[in-house]
């Protein structure tokens, strides 16, 4: 591990938090023209595909130049991808070629960029820090993320009251150089082992050894399996609430604004927690926790009348996503070979992409015909479920134990 470790993983955060903050500018902006715009659970279907479809085409390959190539190179590239499809709506919006299915197209576009940049980050991190500082960075990492997604809805809610929405995609092509810049010209680190060996196997052969890889861990396959039907439940508190906002408590700006920023603020505060708590000593327990508490909020917003009680749900729902997201993570970075890292990430990547979407292809045009508050129900009910079958398993139990390192060999606890 480079001794200046710690010089660079603040370096990566920035330029990651930098790039996060113009990206979270445009997502919200995208997204809250469609809704205010359509108010149509179609519309945002649409839009969601759009964003997740590509990134789930293009995961399998990107996985592999994740484990093939340097990765601090690969998120420079993907960040100038996106930065430059940024650039070309903003052109196009100028010049009145504006219309929501140019939105579709460049959300579509810079998915591709961040299928590409997903695994090489989350492969990049245990490549900064040491193990036993996982869960840290990777908590730190949320909550820095967590206050960047605070205020940007905040910034973009009153961006948009004053300029074109031009102007805001300006924004991200600005933030993505800056970020580019500080990786290349700032962050000097050594490729991976196997990004300085000669690649002499195809990207399929490569491909096929990571899915393998993943068929030979029964963890990794009940892992994924979860995680497959739990993104499918948690399509509707992720994507329909600010629909159901605009419908149920009014279309007013503010009350999407104040959505998202009580949502940051729990994210905050939970990685907080997490950053000096660290969780139960088995992550499994401490997703488990998150998971119950995540059933419960997402009922809970489809039985509350009132908009305050509402956001209330909405916080405690923030604050308790770091204690899910920030084991899980962990949990696949101290359990995965470096030289599968990207693969195995690419895979979840491709879980991610398409098992949300698919969730929205349900539950999407069904929030047309059915109040949206039944579906929140149904699906948090249905996420208690699931949790129970996940907390109950040993195979994912024994995995989650924690390692403890000695000079000859791990031991488990």
């Amino acid at each position: 591990m480079n001794k200046d470790w710690k010089k660079n993983i603040v370096l990566f955060l920035i330029s990651q938090t930098i790039s996060l903050f113009g990206t979270s500018l445009v997502q919200y902006a995208i997204m809250w023209h469609i809704t205010l715009t359509t108010q149509s659970g179609l519309m945002m279907t649409i839009s969601i595909i759009c964003g997740f479809l590509p990134m789930f085409l293009l995961s399998p390959f990107a996985g592999v130049w994740a484990d093939r190539y340097n990765r601090r190179n690969l998120i420079a590239l993907s960040d100038s991808f996106i930065a430059i499809s940024t650039l070309i709506l903003a052109i196009l919006f100028y010049l009145g070629y504006g219309s929501i299915w140019l939105l579709f197209a460049v959300s579509a576009v810079r998915s591709f960029g961040s299928a590409i940049q997903g695994p090489a980050v989350n492969a990049f991190i245990p490549q900064l820090v040491p193990e036993d500082k996982l869960t840290k960075v990777n908590a730190s990492s949320g909550s820095i993320q967590s206050m960047v997604t605070l205020l940007s809805p905040m910034i973009s809610g009153a961006l948009l009251s004053l300029i074109s929405i031009e102007f805001i995609f300006l924004i991200d092509v600005v933030t993505a150089a800056i970020a580019v810049c500080i990786l290349l010209m700032f962050l000097h680190t050594k490729p991976h082992a196997k990004a300085l060996e000669k690649q002499e196997e195809s990207y399929f052969s490569d491909m096929n050894k990571g899915v393998k890889y993943i068929k030979e861990h029964k963890f990794l396959k009940l892992y994924f399996a979860f995680l497959a039907v739990f993104f499918v439940l948690f399509a509707p508190a992720a994507f329909l609430t600010p629909l159901q906002t605009a419908r149920s408590f009014g279309d007013d700006v503010w009350r999407l604004t104040a959505l998202e920023v009580v949502f940051s603020a729990g994210m905050i505060l939970g990685g907080i927690v997490m950053a000096y708590w660290g969780g139960f000593k088995n992550k499994i327990n401490t997703m488990a926790l998150s998971c119950f508490v995540v059933g419960g909020c997402t009922i809970a917003l489809g039985l509350v009348p009132n908009f305050w009680a509402y956001i209330l749900f909405m916080g405690l729902f923030g604050v308790v996503m770091p204690m899910l997201n920030t084991p899980a993570m962990v949990l696949l970075q101290e359990k995965v070979e470096a030289d599968f890292m990207g693969r195995v990430f690419s895979i979840l990547g491709m879980i991610s992409s398409i098992m949300m979407p698919f969730g929205m292809l349900v539950f999407g045009p069904l929030s047309d015909l059915v109040k949206i508050e039944w579906l929140l129900v149904g699906t948090g009910a249905m996420v208690i479920v699931l949790t129970f079958f996940f907390r109950s398993s040993k195979v994912l139990i024994e995995a989650g134990k924690p390692v403890v390192k000695t000079n000859f060999r791990e031991e488990r606890d």
